[in-house]
């Protein structure tokens, strides 16, 4: 939903997923509460130094995925990008710690607490008597107001994409001095310390010509430890520079480039000097990790990894042979295949060599993957079906097939609503329970689905004579072109794997000691890459391609425990279409779902594996209900119950007829988790607050439509060298200290 590595607030506004937020909630007043939550479950990795350390200037080159759309966090199209800019430009009261913990931002903020809770919620801000923006106006009430009213929802003339919280501000004045700000609000809102962060200045929320295009394209004024010097969409770069008027500790750089290079692109640009800083995949780390030790083997040693590897003495004689021989034209095309070869295994060796003056840093992303039920029509509509495919996943494998290969802890995810080391954090997935094969048949069976029920087949319509004749042979030369097509398909993308099949089908009925086959995609060169390096999402969230086939004979066994036959009811096999990304960055996700569609088969549920096209995997699929199961990943938020209540509210019937899902994909809820939502976002206490986000959260797992399953794995690449930046974990990247270590 990366982010990447963004709050659940961004996703929220922007259903294409997101922008950032910066959050905080209040402090714990009960050693309880803390010690559910725990700590985080990896420590971020950012080889941190005191600024003494740290030589100033210098240029930072920082990976994102496209420069970015808008640069106003609060319109639709806003992205990780958008939210890396407003972090290191615009002020922002609260953020967040190594620990997942929000701190008030003392650059910008001396104070802030309620100070009347009767009869109205009154909170006063003061001000850092510095904060100032950069052209030089003090920052104050006037920049609150333009942004509440913006934001507010009344006018629709701003085109925002969302509101929540700043509808339910009554009034904003000046306190006693331009630095205090009074906010009155009409009802309580637990979550204020959400708002204004980031902070626009009044020149962009003021109307809504500045606030819809304006902002766009440029900032103008800012008030961070850097500024936007140069927006250059052709060359791909957002280049920031230091703020000569910033007030706080003195940015270490003397600019930040972020630059737009598409993640299968990373390791070359890497090995280019052309980044500093990048989020990878597993493939990248670990050839940037094994780079210093890996060569090209010695003399005869063949390649372990890269173009060239696969060269074998066989083949080497197979094409010394070719080369000597009478056939001209293939020794031809043999010569200059083999320095096409040569060609790629140098510019490999190359890259490997420049990519030892990187090192991977890794931590876990504020981010967990989950399994996805679509429960608005279908099998899934029925609650004891979803539960049985919760009960028939083993989670912890899961996690540790993802996590355990990259040395990160493989933990399950026990909450939709928090992640371990935050405060709203309790492991609520007893609520549904644990694997459990025999729970899971026994739902199916209560629900009507048995094993060996009998299908009804759809007959083919009977021609006579001539006719059937030729409707058999139009059938038989359709299945031929559909052969050639899906054959194309395969050798065009090079992958073999994209399209639809079944996991838990049979070509013949199994003997009576045979466990039936298993149909998986045809395989080329041993394992896909998806089995290889399972231990990375890739950055898109929400995506799913492919030609039938299975990598081995007929009647080979399934791997593990043998499978129940498949179960059907009123003549209707039970089958679920799950659909997956078919993107180069979705190697994990598609393994994941292998992984899943196989145990889903030992209790009898058959998967349609469906994948399709990165760029149409959420809209067209995930955002319109086209799909039984789906995986993707949700930020955590350190406000639930304002930015999770959207994910997880029951949808409603909107004035068109139309059903009005807000970002619940899953189209189950229910009027009790929303009541507890309304509940907790209402709460003035703490505690009392956090509570009932909990028991909220124990109400999803119940519903069984959403199965968090581990939290996303945070790879990132840092030039040797480069201090205080990294895989940054829950922390909000501070940008006024990083930099290069000064040379001993």
């Amino acid at each position: 939903m990366s982010h990447d590595g963004v709050g659940l607030r961004a996703v929220t506004r922007s259903v294409a997923f997101l922008t950032a937020g910066v959050l905080a909630v209040p402090a714990l007043a009960g050693c309880s509460e803390q010690d559910e939550a725990g700590k985080p479950a990896a420590a971020q990795d950012i080889a941190s130094a005191k600024r003494d350390r740290i030589a100033d200037g210098g240029t930072l080159h920082w990976a994102v995925d496209n420069v970015p759309e808008t640069l106003n966090t609060f319109q639709a199209d806003a992205d990780a990008a958008t939210s890396r800019v407003a972090g290191a430009v615009l002020p922002s009261l609260y953020r967040l710690d190594a620990n997942g913990h929000p701190r008030r931002n003392p650059d910008y903020l001396e104070s802030a607490k309620i100070v009347d809770r009767e009869p109205r919620q009154v909170v006063l801000y003061k001000l850092n008597q510095q904060a100032v923006w950069s052209d030089g106006r003090e920052i104050g009430a006037a920049d609150f107001a333009a942004q509440w009213r913006a934001l507010s929802g009344k006018d629709t003339a701003y085109w925002t994409a969302r509101n929540a919280g700043y509808d339910r501000i009554e009034k904003i004045e000046r306190g006693k001095n331009d630095l205090e700000v009074r906010v009155t609000f009409k009802k309580p809102y637990a979550d204020w310390q959400s708002l204004f962060s980031p902070l626009y200045p009044k020149d962009v929320m003021g109307t809504p010509d500045t606030f819809n295009d304006s902002a766009r394209r440029r900032l103008k004024v800012t008030a961070g430890p850097f500024s936007v010097d140069t927006v250059d969409r052709k060359a791909g770069d957002v280049t920031l520079k230091r703020n000569p008027r910033w007030w706080g500790r003195p940015a270490k750089l003397s600019e930040l480039v972020l630059r737009a290079v598409p993640r299968e692109k990373r390791a070359a640009a890497l090995a280019g000097g052309r980044l500093d800083l990048a989020e990878i995949d597993a493939t990248e780390a670990h050839r940037i990790t094994s780079a210093a030790r890996e060569t090209t083997g010695g003399r005869g040693a063949p390649l372990t990894h890269g173009p060239g590897a696969a060269l074998t003495p066989g083949r080497a004689l197979r094409s010394w042979a070719i080369a000597h021989g009478s056939d001209e034209e293939a020794a031809d095309k043999e010569t200059t295949a083999r320095k096409k070869r040569a060609k790629a295994v140098a510019k490999y060796t190359g890259q490997q060599s420049a990519l030892r003056g990187y090192v991977v840093r890794k931590s876990l992303e504020p981010a967990f993957t989950q399994l996805a039920l679509n429960g608005s029509e279908g099998p899934l509509a029925d609650e004891r079906v979803r539960r049985a495919v919760a009960r028939a996943l083993d989670r912890k494998e899961l996690a540790k097939a993802v996590l355990e290969p990259l040395g990160l802890p493989a933990e399950p995810v026990g909450s939709h609503l928090a992640l371990a080391g935050q405060q709203a954090y309790a492991d609520n997935s007893g609520a549904l329970g644990d694997q459990d094969t025999g729970e899971a048949q026994a739902l199916l069976s209560d629900a009507g689905w048995v094993a060996g029920g009998s299908v009804k087949e759809k007959k083919p319509k009977k021609g006579a004579g001539a006719e059937a004749s030729k409707e058999a042979k139009d059938k038989k030369a359709k299945d031929a072109k559909h052969s050639k097509d899906a054959k194309d398909t395969d050798e065009a993308d090079g992958t073999g794997d994209d399209g639809t099949y079944i996991v838990g089908g049979t070509d013949d009925k199994p003997a009576d000691d045979e466990s039936p086959t298993v149909l998986a995609p045809r395989k080329r060169d041993g394992a896909s890459g998806a089995e290889k390096h399972l231990a990375q999402d890739g950055k898109q969230q929400l995506k799913p391609g492919g030609a039938p086939g299975a990598y081995a004979p007929r009647g080979t066994r399934a791997p593990g425990p043998a499978a129940v036959g498949p179960l059907a009811r009123n003549g209707k096999p039970l089958s679920l279409r799950f659909v997956l990304p078919s993107g180069p960055g979705s190697q994990s996700l598609r393994a994941v779902g292998e992984r899943i569609a196989r145990m889903l088969d030992r209790v009898g549920i058959r998967t349609e594996i469906s994948k399709v096209a990165d760029d149409s995997y959420f809209k067209d699929h995930i955002a319109s209900g086209q799909y039984d199961l789906a995986l993707y990943s949700w930020p955590a938020s350190a406000f639930p119950a304002t930015d999770a209540r959207p994910i997880y509210a029951k949808p409603v019937p909107a004035a068109d007829g139309s059903l009005n899902v807000e970002q619940n994909f899953t189209r189950v809820g229910t009027d009790q988790v929303d009541q507890l939502f309304d509940q907790a976002v209402g709460e003035l206490d703490a505690d009392e607050s956090r509570s009932l986000v909990r028991k909220a959260d124990a109400r999803i797992w119940a519903a069984a439509a959403s199965i968090p399953l581990y939290q996303r794995p945070q790879l990132t690449a840092s030039r040797n060298g480069l201090a205080n930046a990294g895989a940054f974990g829950f922390q909000t990247p501070l940008y006024e200290d990083m930099g290069f270590l000064k040379k001993s």
